[in-house]
């Protein structure tokens, strides 16, 4: 493990033995990986993927790294979480095994396939650690490059501690903002657009930021002359190099086995990144990958016999080890005894890691066949039947949890004794009862800070107000006060900062505030979602606005991998309460109109999404999340920024429940179900059938995550009997979930007189202008006869057709 030094003196008897305990790291992790794979290949562990042949190098990382730096890295990094202290040998091994409990894997619990790498940023009530105290890892997915968007925000933190004043929080994230964030990718992954985008926008930024590329010249099985310009990563990249006239990067090459040169590197890097507040790329290249990508294959069959004696003379342990042996840090046979050592220690800690996890689990097997056995007994038609399966599940010497419930679940089906019949159902029932949160649990925030902790908080009005403000003046006023109340909220995205939004619902915020709390970025919408991530996950509050919803698209894949699945992914021990503020639905054309809500919601559970249908009800939402810890999208209507509201005098404290529906309009022949700008139309049709006798009620979704939590639209439904759901998605889209959550989960089908139905958009995307608007989504009209059409059907003679 490295520790921080106090005293720069090294002796030689110091710097031996730092070697010496970088040199038995270096062995430790690569017997873990040489033994994981064994595992893996003897049905033990089901893949595996490991960090053979850059272990040299994440050591020269590690010494560089400091308390309260942060890494972003991918599935090769086993060697620097070792060597910063926080992944012993037996750890490995349980997230190889996949177990599921923290205490042995803390990584993930079983989540997540081994080689994917985290810290606890969290207690266990789901506050803060203090961060400057600790080495710090966010938590790695395995999408390539979808590390990078959130290195920047990392980085990015540390400018906005450096800078900004009157941040409250701060100590507990940061000393002068001189942490570093540490990039890792493979070079095969630097083909990724992310990895462009995320560079592009660290050199402009200007953020602390040291990036290393692991080089190996493959991608799997694809060399380099497929993947990069030149084969070279920095070479390519060369025109970011800063000079006195411009600013940009420092760029190093660095050879993987030469430690020597590696360690100088990394700390020159280091220091340069912290003081300067620069990024650096490190292209360390010639490593190796002795055991290949991965277990799903052998690397001999794409490498020629010329590569691979290479790879075998140039591996880094080994040159490290000849490196130590001529400069008389050890002899050759005092590093055999190292790894002798080693391999019986590492062998040790498989042996317990797969004790630890498989021994509850045959103890479970034990107890469970006692039971069978005595069901099996007592059977009268089935008992060689039931026989067999109690064989099946004995004969099993390292049993899966699923192989004992498939066998009790079969089992059940032929139990003719009702007694019997329920033990197996208990056992079956509270054996799932337990397991299914440890796979399953910590999607959402389970802290007194979750969304459902915020109180309702109306708007107040001065006596006799009325609408005279636009909505985005309303938005306006209430970032105003914010911004004010939460020293440690900033706002960025395109055209955010000069302008103040493209609907000014940001006016003179940035002259207010400063450019880095109201931030113009370039148009890069992933990494701006990174950049909110990372802040987020160093204590900042991120309000990451991306200029329309269609937009979304380039950034849903950082919000479904990395975001959503953040606090599931770690079981609850990080957490990034990033606010994604959005506008969308109607305006103009394919581009600018898009309501791809099915898409969305379906993508990114683990983040609430909320659909406000004015600005004052989307400011409430703002209000209430900064009182949260869990991310939310929030959408607000691109058509409702000039209409008219009334102004509140309580900015900043109103808050707008998340999960309730409104009932905007009471009624008793149907339920009409709608969210966002939609809803203008549903009540403007709702007024024009009153005046033909059909009374409906309308529902204002407002949060589609998380939906209607107290039921209230199965309640409107037992008074109705009818429901329509109106949504300018396409058929199927969101309509689709709100049908299933009314229909499925509310039971709502027990109390409808005719068949639930949607309104929806067309499939294709919505053509330009006004008829094109038209044409292409729900109108008025559109609704009022639907509804019509389904009271004719009700009673024809009343209503008779209107076609």
């Amino acid at each position: 493990m490295i520790k921080e030094k106090s005293n720069t003196t090294l002796t030689f008897e110091d710097f031996k033995t730092e070697v010496l305990s970088d040199y038995r790291i270096a062995v430790t992790s690569r017997e873990c990986s040489l033994l994981g794979r064994k595992e893996v290949l003897t049905g033990k562990a089901k893949f595996g993927i490991f960090g053979d042949g850059k272990e040299v190098p994440q050591l020269a990382m590690a010494k560089a790294f400091k308390n309260g730096d942060f890494r972003s890295g991918y599935y090769r990094d086993q060697t620097f979480m070792m060597a910063i202290g926080e992944l012993t040998p037996k750890q490995f091994f349980a997230g190889l095994y996949g177990h599921t409990d923290l205490d042995f894997d803390p990584m993930s619990a079983g989540r997540q396939m081994g080689g994917h790498f985290v810290t606890h940023s969290l207690n266990e009530d789901g506050s803060w650690k203090d961060l400057t105290k600790q080495k710090n890892s966010s938590a790695d997915i395995s999408p390539t490059a979808g590390q990078m968007p959130r290195l920047l925000g990392l980085a990015q933190a540390s400018k906005i501690y450096r800078n900004v004043d009157g941040i409250t929080i701060k100590d507990k994230f940061s000393v002068n903002g001189n942490e570093v964030a540490w990039g890792t990718i493979g070079n095969a992954s630097t083909s990724e657009g992310l990895f462009f985008e995320t560079i592009n926008a660290a050199g402009v930024l200007q953020v602390p930021m040291v990036m290393s590329v692991w080089d190996d010249e493959y991608g799997i099985s694809v060399h380099a002359r497929h993947q990069t310009t030149k084969e070279n990563i920095s070479e390519i990249l060369k025109g970011y190099q800063r000079d006195e006239d411009s600013k940009g990067y420092d760029i190093f090459r660095v050879k993987g086995w030469d430690y020597a040169e590696l360690v100088s590197t990394y700390e020159r890097a280091g220091a340069i990144a912290r003081e300067q507040h620069v990024p650096i790329l490190i292209h360390v290249n010639e490593l190796t990958q002795p055991q290949g990508h991965s277990t799903s294959g052998s690397h001999e069959r794409y490498k020629n016999a010329e590569r691979l004696a290479w790879e075998k003379d140039f591996d880094c342990v080994r040159q490290m080890r000849l490196w130590m042996i001529a400069i008389n840090i050890a002899s050759p046979e005092e590093l055999a005894e190292i790894d002798f050592q080693i391999k019986k220690e590492v062998l040790e800690a498989k042996k317990e890691a797969w004790n630890s996890f498989i021994d509850p689990i045959i103890e479970d097997q034990k107890n469970l066949l006692v039971l069978l056995e005595q069901i099996a007994a007592a059977s009268i038609n089935h008992k060689e039947k039931i026989q067999k399966y109690i064989s099946e599940l004995s004969a099993i010497k390292s049993p899966l949890k699923k192989e004992m419930l498939v066998i009790a679940r079969k089992i059940l089906r032929f139990i003719e004794v009702p007694n019997s019949k329920v033990l197996v159902s208990n056992w079956i029932t509270n054996y799932i009862k337990i397991t299914q949160p440890r796979f399953s649990s910590n999607l959402y925030s389970d802290s007194d800070k979750n969304v459902f902790s915020v109180q309702k908080v109306l708007p107040e009005y001065a006596e006799n107000a009325k609408p005279d403000s636009d909505g985005r003046m309303i938005l306006r006023d209430n970032f105003d006060a914010l911004f004010t109340k939460y020293p440690e909220t900033l706002i960025f995205g395109e055209d955010v900062g000069n302008i103040g939004d493209v609907n000014q619902g940001l006016e003179g915020m940035q002259e207010k505030y400063g450019e880095l709390r109201v931030a113009d970025v370039g148009i890069r919408e992933a990494t701006i979602l990174g950049q909110g991530i990372g802040m987020a996950l160093r204590g900042l509050r991120p309000i990451a606005e991306i200029q329309y919803l269609d937009y979304l698209l380039y950034a849903i894949q950082i919000m479904s991998d990395d975001l959503a699945t953040l606090q599931y992914r770690t079981v609850g021990k990080q957490k990034a309460p990033l606010i994604i503020r959005t506008r969308g639905h109607r305006l103009e054309g394919i581009w600018h109109s898009g309501s791809p809500m099915g898409m969305i919601i379906n993508a990114i559970r683990g983040i609430h999404v909320l659909v406000p249908r004015n600005m004052t009800q989307a400011a409430g939402f703002y209000n209430a999340l900064l009182e949260t810890d869990e991310p939310a999208l929030v959408i607000e209507c691109l058509n409702g920024y000039r209409l008219k509201e009334k102004t509140p005098l309580n900015f900043g404290e109103f808050k707008t429940p998340i999960g309730v529906v409104e009932t905007l309009k009471e009624g008793t022949d149907i339920t009409l179900v709608s969210y966002g700008s939609t809803l203008r139309l549903v009540e403007q049709a709702a007024t024009e059938l009153l005046d033909l006798g059909i009374d409906c009620e309308v529902i204002d979704i407002q949060s589609l995550l998380p939906f209607d939590v107290n039921k209230d639209i199965v309640k409107s439904i037992t008074k109705t009997n009818r429901l329509l759901v109106i949504d300018e998605d396409v058929p199927g889209g969101a309509s689709a979930f709100i049908l299933q959550q009314i229909l499925e989960d509310q039971d709502a089908y027990n109390y409808l007189d005719s068949k639930p139905q949607t309104l929806a958009a067309k499939e294709h995307r919505p053509a330009y202008g006004t008829d094109g608007d038209y044409f292409s989504k729900p109108s008025a009209e559109d609704i009022f006869e639907k509804v019509y059409n389904m009271m004719n059907e009700v009673n024809p003679s009343k209503f008779p057709s209107l076609y």
